[in-house]
């Protein structure tokens, strides 16, 4: 077999501009619970609108449903085999958000489903266990290559440095160090030493850092745009890149953000020459794709509310600029959109050369060839999906991760004894009637076991309620039933910490608290009646007060004044 470099080549010289405008785009796609191709609705165009019309063999799946690992299989082979008679038959590349934990947000991630369970990336943090997460990071490997993803939209390097940020559970942390060692194997365990027809290719995200959020609102929107670093700590949020360019990463994602007050043109990151061509391929030799975050270039309606495009800081400019912006800060992708039309026109009215395109599609087409999709890594098998995705060993692995993440704030009178009496809130009573008998009435009970999300203001409606921000304490009302709970009987409560909940209320009030990050009820009650130790610790600090976050600085971690709980705190049962 000819070498990559060589295929590359001869490959390149046959494709039209069409075609390798069409490579440069990397849009979602339905995918429907039977495993058919979409055949178009309201929000999504059709399968063949894409791969025939537009010439887009770059898809980040969007499963409409619950769509089993093999449907999705059978899926992959039906758009390859589309892709086969199309054009030059380039196979297409198929990506996903994280679909192994609990949240589902068509922006950032999707429930597991018929994959293997595991807690939310912030768990993962909460374990600080760099084997764990080589663990989880293969199996992740292994059921996507059995489905026919071969990129992953993921991991976040970001730090949860600023408490009130919407996207805190998709980080590994807030201490740069400890996430750098993670990302690090969570890479290699995706990819493997080198990206191979084995690898699935990691989209390390969001380039130089998301998480300093001015005011800890989210760059998805045009009141979150900003990112500011009152502490100085640019270079702090750049450590778990650093690692993971050293393990291989092969695909960058800069984020939607723009930098405010610094050295740096105030426009979001992918438009920023100084951010591409300056500090990402210049600073630091990073030679693989660069593909930006979704839908920077065209005004859009999501779930029935209308979505700007991200050209934050460039706004006044048209698509074809913004397009061309992108171009020139040294991108080669862009993410969310198909029109590849747009290119065609640069490059024909002389904007943009036609060598420029053709640097882009190299990296492109390298990257199909080093994962085998254009040898025997084209078609998957539906069957061998069924057994590999969600297999029994896959499933234990992650149950186990849950309960590993689990953090005990304040252990009281843990562990619980098998066989008391429980009364339950947001628990399973099937799932704990196999520790302990459940009753519905408090009076009657030993101990009472809450669980609760931890509080949010409620934006919009739409694509905006998917975005859990603002405020981190409960309202007096919100409070009040697990408080008169607690009055009458010991209460042990649970907190979902998808960002750092203000507990001073609870710390005093409950008999004893956890935080959890994306665990079963049975993952939850294994640790709370001492069938599995207690070892997560905290990934990031909880305040104690909404005044305390306030007065924080964004890009500096574990910053608000006096703590209730420190970064890393986390009790033994």
């Amino acid at each position: 077999m000819k070498p990559i470099e060589e295929r590359v080549t001869e490959l390149l010289g046959r494709l039209t501009l069409a075609e390798k405008a069409g490579l440069m785009f990397h849009t979602m796609i339905a995918v429907n619970p039977d495993g058919t191709l979409h055949d178009g609705d309201g929000m999504f165009p059709s399968t063949s609108f894409l791969v025939r019309e537009k010439l887009i063999n770059h898809v980040n799946i969007l499963t409409m449903g619950p769509v089993s690992p093999a449907k999705i299989a059978e899926w992959h082979n039906r758009i390859q085999e589309m892709a086969a008679a199309t054009g030059q038959g380039i196979p297409v590349t198929v990506s996903t958000d994280p679909r192994h934990g609990v949240i589902d947000n068509p922006a950032a991630s999707a429930a597991a489903g018929g994959f293997s369970a595991w807690p939310e990336p912030i768990g993962l943090g909460a374990t600080k266990n760099p084997d764990l997460v080589r663990e989880f990071a293969g199996i992740v490997r292994q059921e996507y290559l059995a489905t026919g993803i071969r990129v992953a939209l993921h991991p976040m390097a970001d730090l949860a440095t600023e408490p009130r940020w919407a996207r805190t559970s998709g980080t590994l942390g807030s201490d740069a160090d400890t996430v750098a060692a993670l990302i690090r194997e969570y890479v290699l365990g995706l990819q493997g030493a080198e990206l191979g027809t084995d690898s699935v290719a990691a989209m390390v995200k969001h380039f130089p850092g998301a998480g300093p959020q001015m005011g800890g609102e989210d760059a998805h929107f045009a009141y979150g745009r900003e990112q500011v670093y009152p502490g100085g700590m640019w270079d702090y949020h750049l450590k778990p890149f650093e690692a993971a360019f050293e393990a291989g990463a092969a695909q960058i994602m800069p984020y939607y953000g723009m930098p405010v007050g610094t050295e740096h043109e105030e426009v979001g990151f992918a438009f920023s020459k100084g951010i591409i061509e300056g500090l990402l391929r210049g600073r630091y030799g990073f030679d693989g794709v660069v593909c930006t975050d979704w839908g920077l270039v065209t005004d859009a309606e999501i779930m029935g509310t209308p979505m700007p495009a991200r050209a934050w800081g460039v706004e006044h400019l048209d698509r074809h600029t913004r397009v061309e912006r992108i171009l020139n800060a040294g991108a080669d992708q862009l993410g969310g959109e198909y029109c590849p039309e747009l290119i065609v026109d640069l490059v024909e009215q002389g904007r943009i050369d036609e060598a420029r395109i053709d640097v882009s599609v190299r990296r492109i087409l390298r990257d199909k060839f080093r994962l085998g999709l254009f040898d025997d890594r084209r078609y998957v098998d539906p069957a061998e999906a069924a057994k590999i995705a969600g297999q029994p060993a896959f499933r234990a692995a992650g149950l186990e991760a849950q309960r590993r993440s689990i953090v005990v704030l304040d252990a009281g009178d843990l562990p619980l004894a098998e066989g008391i009496t429980v009364y339950l809130d947001g628990v399973d009573a099937s799932v704990a009637a196999g520790y302990a008998k459940v009753t519905d009435d408090p009076a009657a009970a030993d101990v009472a076991i809450v669980r609760r999300a931890a509080p949010f203001d409620q934006r919009g409606g739409g694509f905006e309620a998917f975005f859990h921000a603002g405020r981190l304490d409960w309202t007096d009302e919100e409070l009040a039933p697990v408080l008169e709970l607690a009055g009458r009987l010991p209460t042990v409560v649970d907190v979902w910490l998808d960002r750092p909940a203000v507990l001073t209320p609870l710390a005093g009030a409950a008999a004893a608290m956890v935080g959890s990050f994306g665990s079963s009820d049975e993952a939850l009650l294994d640790v709370l009646f001492g069938r599995s130790p207690a070892s997560g610790t905290l990934p990031f600090e909880l305040p104690s007060s909404m005044a305390a976050v306030e007065a924080s600085r964004e890009d500096v971690p574990n910053d608000t004044e006096a703590p209730l709980y420190p970064y890393g705190h986390g009790l033994s049962l």
